[in-house]
């Protein structure tokens, strides 16, 4: 059995490359985790999902406590069995799931008493329960269960909330179950606050998880204070641990992280865009919806590797989008999948070149360039 390890192999500035060791396979870092919510990456096989390059995936403790059951799952053999993926899982603790129903829950010092958002039954998820969900589980990589603070708030309410936290994650630590091979996380919070986030820091450095993430931000702050918020926190973060920052982003914001220290990520978006009709391209992003695609023979983008760039053309992933048809939603996110893991291994690769400050200049020319011109019969 592998031991769960991170290896920090070279930086380039404030950038990492390196590498997680898990029970499940290693992960190479900076690293993008598709999200399975429901222990499904939507409008995505396994395979498919594999075939982009990802090594790593999330599944949600609220949502799969509630359905099939966390219980039911593990009765069946665990996460990796039931969704057919054998590399690592991270899951979400829940924390930010139940924190967003405003007006389903009850917050205590003991945890949050909620209702379901499927049949209305009332529930308690503790620090405890959660670790217990995520075990039941089988997750590679758990979460510490904590709040994640709304913005804008007070400072007060932000100190409040952050402290509520770490008094969580303790009780977290506590209840996880130690394996070769697995990990947990604790979650820095403190809103964008420097001396709150330094707190938050020390705290969670005191209990010697195996990783460590930021929480609380990508809630409307917008980049620039998410940015600045990162500036004063990843330094402060331990560099002998893997870095994630929750539920980020587009790709300005990955590589703008990455530039910060940051060495994990996952996003709903790349999916949730596909869904849409919404592809992200390096030279930005696409509306396969826009009448301009209708009569285009030319492939999304014509470096991209994934079926809907190499198989198909931007008419045809057009005409899909518009008739609504399920196959354009699953070649969309397939690439939307795709183009994150490029980008990610475009950034690896430029670390390990030490010329990753080039690469990020060249990027952000590109990306914000425009698409290629409206197609135009000879």
């Amino acid at each position: 059995m592998t031991e769960f390890s991170f290896e920090l192999k070279t930086t380039d500035g404030q950038a990492r490359r390196g590498e997680v060791k898990t029970a499940h396979g290693n992960i190479q870092t900076p690293a993008f985790m598709p999200v399975g919510t429901a222990a499904t990456v939507k409008a995505m096989f396994p395979e498919s999902v594999a075939a982009t390059g990802a090594e790593i995936c999330l599944g949600n403790t609220y949502h799969l406590m509630l359905r099939p059951t966390a219980e039911r799952i593990a009765e069946l053999g665990g996460l990796h069995k039931f969704m057919n993926w054998d590399k690592p899982i991270l899951t979400d603790s829940g924390g930010y799931q139940v924190m967003s129903l405003t007006q389903l829950r009850k917050l205590t010092e003991e945890g949050v008493r909620f209702r379901s958002h499927i049949d209305g039954s009332y529930h308690m998820l503790t620090p405890e329960r959660s670790i217990e969900i995520q075990h039941l589980l089988g997750a590679t990589i758990t979460m510490a269960f904590d709040e994640c603070t709304p913005f804008p708030c007070e400072k007060e309410e932000a100190r409040k909330s952050m402290e509520l936290s770490m008094r969580w994650a303790e009780r977290s630590r506590n209840a996880f179950v130690q394996r070769e091979g697995y990990g947990q996380f604790g979650i820095v919070q403190g809103s964008v606050h420097e001396d709150l986030r330094m707190r938050s820091v020390e705290v969670l450095n005191g209990m010697d998880f195996e990783g460590y993430a930021v929480g609380g931000l990508a809630v409307g702050e917008g980049q620039e204070l998410m940015f600045s918020t990162l500036d004063f926190t990843t330094p402060a973060m331990r560099a002998d641990k893997p870095r994630y920052l929750m539920g980020v982003g587009k790709p300005t914001d990955l590589v703008g992280a990455v530039a910060r220290g940051i060495d994990m990520f996952d996003c709903v978006l790349p999916t949730r865009s596909g869904r849409n009709g919404q592809a992200f391209t390096r030279r930005g992003t696409v509306n396969l919806r826009n009448a301009r695609h209708a009569d285009d023979p030319r492939p999304l983008d014509e470096e991209c590797p994934c079926p809907a760039c190499t198989n198909y053309s931007r008419a045809y992933l057009h005409h899909l989008t518009k008739a609504g048809e399920i196959l354009g939603l699953m070649l969309v996110s397939w690439h939307n999948i795709q183009y994150y893991q490029t980008l990610m291994q475009d950034m690896r690769d430029a670390i390990e070149a030490g010329t990753f400050e080039d690469f990020q200049a060249a990027f952000n020319e590109e990306y914000h360039g425009g698409d290629i011109p409206p197609y135009t019969k000879s």
